[in-house]
């Protein structure tokens, strides 16, 4: 057979092999067995060869090859958006009155154009890895993860592992960007932890995992699978509405879920999440709510998006899952300040997709409300919502029926005797007690603080292990002699870390007084002892009075901060970290922006979550309009700024009868510009 006659003879198995395996794991439809279908497979691999020829579509690419050494960027040809969030089914009303108010505007402007009533899709919102697949004139050319929805990171070796994700499509017309997400089936999972060396806690994870593994055999191992549910980029390609859409992607042979529904109303939709909600336990794979969308392509356009959002879509989160396990044991950790925290040991139960061991009690205040004195042994329930760390919400029984939690006396670290001040325990021993020294370090090297890259609470175990590393002053002392002597640190970590703890000598002052970790201050505070004094002298010069004079400060934090900083071993400390180039300087403030703006000479509050932006940028726009912004509400409080979930903040507001501005979208139109 000549090299043209093999050439064919491999175009045509590539065809044929992909056929079979469309059918195979994407319409779940095989239509030859499998000792034929590895005829064919192993004539391809002895073609491959003889030849020396691989062609790119060819499934035997898809077993994962040789070690990668790492990931690499990749620039989406279009933004990755995430969905603004219904918890329950009066966000998901009052998301569709916004649509409706839009839609209706729209028309009222523009009587001439005909857009159709509203009408919506419902489609499942899965629990596995978001992925974002490129094709080149048919061919998979690149995918990758999501990352900040803009650039993520390339991950086509193992990507070409799962089966249903086709390598070639019959779409060859340019370059066309799809979206889906990676998940592991349950049954996979179950089956895969039969024989695993180390079993795999939940599908989530083991699917984001095996993506984001260098070795792509790992990822073979797993046996992905990938729903496809969006065309995100497409030189030429447009759409009426969803269903066009869908009807493409299923015709170019990939893998949508047949679980989509178009509806009429909303209170259709409405009907069909309760119904989702009950029925998801039943599924093969994870889910965690599901989508809703706006099913025409046109009003989609006309609605647009906000900063972080299409305004023509939500995600309807489902509940937090409760369940009953048994509490085993309660510990107590001790923090930075040396606040012991209980935390609740209980017996691995799967919740919300992953298996829960850990739980959350807040001082023995909450154990006792929560009926918990006497539970140990018993069963309790415990909630978890999305990824939030898992609660114990009460026992079971109203029996004392269980072991005593015992609470503390002496600190489980270092022996000292605990001191009660209000709901909490402390360990006063700030300078022999381990936890509370590794937490003041790593708080002191952490991002909001002197952003020294590359540190982590394990880097300050092995240096306070190792190097007796007591105080962040010490971490100005390290040589590169000290280092690579470690275990972990070869050449070049030893030299990245000092190059950041020597970057970390220029961090403004604001951040060198908040990474100082002066209790009862937070980074609005930092910030206002920053603006006002102007330099590290003044500030450790301030008396109670001055202090308790600025805004957000008062008697509280007012001796917090003079008793730090009257204290010996704090203060030469500090001048430890002056003497080794340490130069906190305060941060130049914006000139005020030369507009008019309704935020100047204000003094306002920001509480909850913003979408579109961090409220620390929120607050440095605001201070370009002339806006004072401070971080608790009293009767000088001009405003109340309230994103999502907004808490006591805005109740006080309320109660105090303030101005409050809780629309997102108009304080993003007030700050435009800026």
């Amino acid at each position: 057979m000549q090299l043209s006659e093999k050439l064919d003879r491999m175009k045509s198995l590539i065809e044929e092999i992909n056929k079979h395996n469309y059918y195979y794991y994407t319409l779940d439809q095989p239509v030859i067995s499998d000792a034929d279908y590895d005829i064919l497979y192993d004539e391809l691999v002895a073609l491959e060869k003889e030849t020396g020829v691989l062609l790119p579509e060819s499934p035997t690419q898809r077993v994962g090859g040789e070690l990668l050494k790492g990931f690499t960027e990749h620039k989406h040809l279009v933004r990755l958006w995430s969905l603004d969030k219904a918890q329950n089914l009066d966000d998901l009303m009052a998301w569709h009155a916004r649509v409706r108010k839009l839609v209706e505007e729209h028309r009222a402007r523009n009587p001439e154009e005909e857009l159709p009533p509203l009408s919506y899709v419902l489609e499942l919102k899965y629990d596995g890895l978001t992925l974002n697949l490129t094709y080149e004139d048919g061919l998979l050319v690149q995918a990758a993860t999501r990352g900040n929805g803009v650039v993520g990171e390339g991950i086509l070796p193992q990507v070409k592992t799962i089966r249903s994700i086709p390598l070639q499509i019959p779409y060859d017309q340019g370059v066309l960007e799809v979206q889906g997400e990676g998940i592991m089936n349950l049954s996979v999972l179950e089956e895969y932890n039969k024989t695993a060396a180390e079993p795999l806690k939940n599908a989530r994870n083991a699917a984001a995992g095996a993506l984001r593994n260098l070795n792509p055999k790992v990822t073979a191992e797993r046996r992905l699978d990938a729903f496809i549910y969006n065309v995100g980029y497409s030189g030429s390609l447009q759409f009426a509405d969803h269903r066009e859409m869908v009807d493409f992607l299923k015709s170019n042979h990939f893998k949508v879920n047949p679980y989509i529904l178009y509806m009429d109303t909303i209170e259709e939709v409405a009907q069909e999440i309760e119904r989702i909600s009950e029925m998801r336990f039943d599924l093969d794979y994870l889910i965690d709510g599901a989508v809703v969308k706006i099913a025409d392509m046109r009003t989609r356009e006309l609605l647009g998006y906000t900063d972080k959002f299409p305004r023509w879509a939500i995600a309807y989160k489902f509940e937090a899952e409760e369940t009953t396990t048994v509490l085993k044991g309660v510990t107590w950790d001790v923090g930075r300040t040396g606040k012991l925290t209980p935390v609740a040991t209980v017996e691995p139960v799967e919740l919300a997709g992953v298996t829960v061991q850990k739980c959350t009690l807040n001082n023995m205040g909450d154990i006792e409300r929560k009926n918990l004195k006497y539970a140990l042994g018993t069963l309790v329930i415990i909630r978890r919502s999305n990824d939030v760390i898992p609660e114990i919400l009460g026992k079971v029984s109203d029996d004392r029926d269980g072991e005593e939690i015992v609470v503390p006396t002496i600190c489980p670290a270092c022996g000292t005797e605990l001191e009660q001040r209000g709901a909490h325990l402390f360990c006063g021993n700030r300078l022999g007690c381990k936890p509370q020294l590794i937490a003041r370090i790593t708080h002191y090297a952490s991002r909001d603080a002197m952003d020294i890259e590359t540190f982590s609470v394990m880097t300050a175990e092995q240096l306070y292990e190792e190097l007796d590393l007591r105080d962040p002053a010490d971490l100005y002392d390290l040589t590169f002699e000290d280092l690579i002597g470690l275990e972990r640190f070869g050449e070049k970590k030893a030299t990245n870390l000092l190059e950041a703890i020597d970057k970390s000598k220029t961090r403004g002052l604001s951040s060198f007084l908040f990474a100082l970790g002066i209790p009862n201050t937070g980074k609005t505070t930092t910030k206002v002892l920053s603006d006002h004094f102007g330099s590290l002298e003044k500030v450790m010069a301030a008396s109670k009075e001055e202090l308790m004079a600025l805004p957000d400060i008062g008697e509280i934090v007012a001796d917090s901060i003079v008793t730090f900083f009257r204290d010996e071993t704090m203060r030469r400390s500090i001048e430890r970290m002056l003497e080794s180039g340490v130069r906190p300087a305060a941060e130049e403030k914006a000139e005020p922006a030369s507009i008019d703006s309704m935020f100047a000479g204000k003094t306002i509050v920001l509480t909850g979550t913003l979408h579109s932006m961090s409220r620390d940028e929120a607050a440095k726009k605001l201070e370009r309009l002339g806006a004072k912004v401070t971080g608790s509400v009293s009767k000088k409080t001009d405003m109340v700024i309230a994103g999502e979930n907004a808490g006591s903040k805005l109740a006080k507001a309320k109660e105090l009868g303030l101005q409050i501005l809780d629309d997102e979208e108009e304080l993003l139109r007030l700050l435009d510009g800026i």
